[in-house]
């Protein structure tokens, strides 16, 4: 394993829709393992592909309750909604209020290629969106209600 660059503001792989994973093999793994790495390393909660350059349809999570690994996500259904602040590890120091839902269920698949459903609520919720956001090129910034500097938080 090994910590990967998070790339920062203007890269362009930020911005970029990222194309889906059809190859299930050592090297997604060695990338989940390296992105699972990096977010810690970071003290981050949610971490794509893109982030780190890559501009295949991957994101690892980790709110608490130990990682999640998703390959080619996507979001099935959502309820409810709430604004709060969200940050960004490839905007490091910058915050701004989003809203969100509160609960998503998303299909994905694992790094062997098998197809799962799960559902987030509050935390896990937004951090299914915000990283599939990533995947599709957009970042928190775009989607901002409002800017925050720190001190409001």
């Amino acid at each position: 394993m090994a910590i990967r660059e998070i790339r920062k503001y203007d890269d362009p792989a930020l911005y970029k829709v990222c194309r889906p994973v059809e190859k299930f093999d050592e090297r997604l793994g060695e990338l989940l393992d390296d992105m699972a790495e990096t977010m810690y390393q970071a003290n981050g909660v949610g971490l794509a592909a893109p982030q780190v350059g890559i501009l295949r349809r991957v994101v690892v999570i980790d709110v608490g309750d130990g990682i999640i690994e998703l390959v080619n996500p996507r979001i099935l259904r959502t309820a409810g909604s709430e604004t709060t602040s969200e940050g960004c590890l490839s905007f490091p120091g910058e915050y701004g209020l989003v809203e969100r839902p509160t609960e998503v269920e998303i299909e994905a698949e694992d790094r062997h290629g098998k197809t799962f459903r799960m559902t987030g609520h509050d935390l896990l919720a937004r951090a299914f969106c915000h990283e599939t956001d990533h995947l599709d090129g957009k970042v928190f910034k775009t989607i901002a209600i409002e800017m925050l500097d720190e001190e409001d938080l």
